[in-house]
């Protein structure tokens, strides 16, 4: 496997004129200072920024052309200018974590603070701090942690992010979909949905990887991470945010095992994972030549495979469960499923007297064996789970009550972003009943939190005048989104 230096000088010498690097001013290090320093005239911020993305995207074409490269010198990517970008990237209302900063807050000194951490990263002072633990609920009561890293810890891992996104799309599959530049949920569902029409699927293996972010194994992560980079400056601060531990209520707790839900790198470093671990072993399985078709989409750690054949679903599953035990990783026993689906299972159940086909879950819809209507032909339902739209419904509720002293335009603009911002997920074609229950069920529970202003005052709230607050405030249950197959083609 050869070596290799994000600035086009390979370790056998060669240096490609098409990669040089622009001449510039000597580190003593045999490379052109980082960009961005302080003294540097306004207009170089510009010529910065085009140095940066023409950086990267050297590094992704060296990683297209040699999938063996190890890149031995990507620090300098992590520079004053990226930094920058970096931090204005990062959502502006997110909470604080430890170090209690927001981005607002940060951002009146910007200038200073990003030439600092520019200076102690790339000088080795720089020290990842503990994510600020916290917990939300989740639609079947169950409470999920959460890390909140530091303002500074998020915008180096969103800097480095950047970076190794330019290696590893390169290296990931077509079936990945979760946090991927360009890629969607959308887009997995729609894979899934044209994957089960279009080809020979009959079995579905409905996979789920129990506590997979809190249970990635360091040591692997980090000998997967080196299949790729060498720099073992990024590859120290990679150790540093997994082993900065979490804080709650002010006690440290030291982690051994896991990744932070919620830290920026965290994504990434599962997609890493997941791609050494499932993706290019269920590339080997199924081009082995003795099994029936298969399609499988991955969106994080939630994946959903389909078979011709019973038998061969049956293999895949005991298969997948050595696999995933080699790299510290199991399957939750009550969540793993192998179903009959596809566009002969109504029939074929029928025939046995089964009963309807199962049902599974995959990005907050359920998914159902149906025929068109037009010409009885199989189809897949997709509708949004019940349970979690419930439970959406029950906090929208608690938030009308809560504000529902406020004038009835900023409420109505409030409930109109809520309703508006739901639709646009779950407005797909086949969900019209869904959409349409969502948008009553919440004008109903505004028109409850209107009547509860006083004791006599909004009595007088009819259905009459909430259907033109609703005409005036809340949008359409539409269908916002094409069919599938009108986007997407077959997925590989």
């Amino acid at each position: 496997m050869t070596a290799m230096h994000a600035s086009g000088k390979s370790d056998e010498g060669v240096v490609p004129m098409t990669h040089r690097r622009p001449a510039g001013r000597g580190t003593g290090e045999g490379r052109p200072e980082t960009s961005g320093n302080p003294e540097e005239l306004p207009q170089a911020k510009t010529q910065s920024l085009e140095s940066l993305v023409s950086g990267t995207n050297w590094i992704r074409e060296a990683a297209r052309k040699d999938k063996g490269v190890r890149f031995t010198n990507l620090m300098h990517h992590l520079s004053r200018v990226s930094l920058e970008e970096s931090y204005r990237c990062l959502k502006r209302d997110a909470a604080p974590g430890v170090d209690s900063v927001t981005w607002h807050e940060y951002g009146e000194e910007l200038s200073p603070r990003i030439t600092e951490l520019h200076r102690r990263v790339q000088g080795g002072e720089y020290r990842a701090q503990p994510s600020k633990r916290a917990w939300i609920a989740k639609a079947n009561g169950d409470m999920r942690p959460l890390g909140i890293a530091a303002l500074e810890d998020k915008i180096v891992q969103r800097a480095m992010v950047d970076v190794l996104n330019a290696i590893y799309e390169e290296d990931f599959v077509n079936f990945s979909y979760g946090f991927r530049p360009g890629r969607s949920q959308h887009k997995a569902l729609d894979a899934l949905w044209v994957g089960i029409t279009q080809r020979k699927v009959s079995w579905i293996v409905d996979a789920d990887i129990r506590s997979f972010f809190d249970t990635i194994d360091h040591g692997w992560l980090m000998k997967f991470v080196e299949y790729r980079v060498a720099d073992q400056r990024i590859l120290g601060l990679l150790r540093q945010w997994l082993r900065a531990g979490v804080s709650e209520n002010g006690r440290w707790t030291g982690t051994t095992v896991g990744t932070p839900q919620g830290a920026v790198i965290s994504p990434l470093l599962a997609n890493i994972y997941l791609h050494y671990v499932l993706d290019l072993w269920v590339n080997c399985w199924r081009s082995r030549g003795d099994t029936g078709e298969t399609i499988i989409v991955r969106y994080a750690d939630d994946f959903v495979v389909g078979f011709q054949n019973k038998c061969d679903a049956e293999r895949f599953l005991h298969d997948l469960r050595e696999r995933l035990a080699q790299h510290r990783l199991d399957l939750h026993p009550d969540k793993t499923r192998l179903i009959e689906f596809g566009r002969y299972a109504i029939a074929n159940r029928t025939k046995r007297g089964d009963g309807k086909p199962e049902t599974f879950n995959f990005l907050g819809f359920t998914h159902q064996c149906a025929k068109r209507r037009s010409d009885g032909g199989f189809t897949v339902i997709r509708a949004s789970m019940a349970k979690r739209m419930g439970a959406t419904l029950k906090r929208i509720g608690q938030s009308l009550m809560k504000h529902r002293s406020l004038p009835l335009p900023e409420q109505g603009k409030r409930v109109g972003a809520i309703v508006r911002g739901w639709l646009n997920y779950h407005a797909v074609p086949g969900n019209s009943m869904a959409i349409r229950s969502f948008r009553d069920r919440v004008i109903e529970a505004w028109r409850r939190a209107l009547r509860r202003r006083s004791q006599t005052a909004d009595r007088g709230t009819t259905w009459e005048v909430m259907r033109k607050l609703a005409k005036r405030f809340i949008p359409p249950a539409t269908i916002l989104h094409p069919y599938p197959n009108q986007r997407l083609r077959v997925p590989a």
